[in-house]
């Protein structure tokens, strides 16, 4: 939704009538985010990415950082784990507060492949956060790029959700990616996977969607949760290992674009505006790519095709 002075009254009464105690607390803090999407749309609270340098950049959506680190053992390409700031705590915050005119120069060298559903609503409809909640005031104009300054622009929800997982397979986007990078050779290449993000789908203990509102509900403990997510995490680490083989990179940085509250001070998921470390701390690994040409692209923008709209989509994800 969006800023809407009335509407925000009008929620805040319905939130205060159905839940007295919390009802004041909610409205008080998306008026909190009102006032940090201000400030933050004029000055970052956080690392922009294209203040940093590499050359290839890949984004896991919700990856905390704690978590990286449990696994970082099992791959050989993650040596030292630092961390940064990001710019936002979900990806319709983060999207419209990195993506923005004043990097446009470096934008226009950067091939953006990415899984995110928000790619329509920020890119092309220009909407601006928050999506389920009216704030009473915030920025109206973020500011941000058009698709046509992209080198390119995938945008793989169109045509690469996986029918029978309802989400966009690891595989697909590294596909992709390895397709954008020997066919364009961009200066710069973001690949931005949708994994450890909900839904989780290992074989062995993915709890599939809804795994934070289940949390929340007491329906499953938080190791159950916590394992459901590392081993999401572990399905997209193991496939940057064919990505890290198939392009050229000399500087690859693995980060992502926020992480996920696993019920730290009332916080579970991850919501707009969210001050938490463990959803604005993301981690930022740094190696190297080589294209040892092990693999070989077959997925073509027109060969793919679903019945998904992107509010359906956007719905699976648990935004609307």
């Amino acid at each position: 939704m969006p800023v809407n002075f009335r509407k925000w009254v009008s929620e805040s009464v319905r939130r205060t009538k159905n839940d007295p105690k919390m009802g004041i607390p909610r409205s008080a803090y998306y008026a909190y985010v009102g006032a940090l999407l201000t400030v933050t749309n004029r000055k970052s609270w956080g690392t922009n990415i294209f203040d940093c340098d590499w050359d290839l950049l890949i984004i896991l959506d919700g990856c905390r950082v704690d978590a990286i680190q449990e696994v970082a053992d099992e791959y050989s390409y993650i040596n030292k784990i630092n961390s940064i700031r990001s710019v936002g705590s979900t990806s319709f915050e983060w999207m419209p507060l990195t993506f923005q005119q004043r990097y446009r120069h470096k934008i226009q060298d950067t091939a953006y492949v990415s899984g995110n559903p928000y790619i329509t609503p920020v890119f092309r409809e220009k909407k601006e956060p928050p999506v389920k909640q009216s704030l009473p005031f915030g920025p109206k104009d973020y500011d941000v790029v058009d698709p046509s300054d992209f080198l390119y622009l995938d945008e793989v929800r169109k045509y690469g959700i996986d029918s029978k997982k309802n989400c966009i397979l690891p595989r697909t986007m590294t596909d992709r990616a390895v397709d954008v990078a020997r066919s364009r050779n961009p200066d710069r290449l973001i690949v931005h996977y949708m994994q450890p993000h909900e839904p989780h789908i290992g074989e062995e203990k993915g709890l599939g969607q809804n795994v934070f509102t289940s949390l929340r509900e007491k329906k499953i403990t938080k190791e159950e949760a916590w394992a459901s997510y590392i081993e999401n995490l572990r399905l997209v680490l193991d496939e940057l290992e064919v990505l890290l083989e198939n392009v050229n990179a000399e500087k690859a940085v693995i980060t992502a674009d926020h992480g996920e509250a696993f019920g730290e001070f009332g916080f579970y998921a991850h919501q707009i505006g969210c001050p938490l470390p463990v959803v604005r701390k993301v981690p930022w690994v740094e190696t190297s790519a080589i294209d040892q040409e092990t693999y070989s692209p077959t997925i073509k923008p027109n060969t793919v095709t679903n019945q998904d709209t992107l509010e359906d989509h956007l719905e699976d994800l648990g935004y609307i």
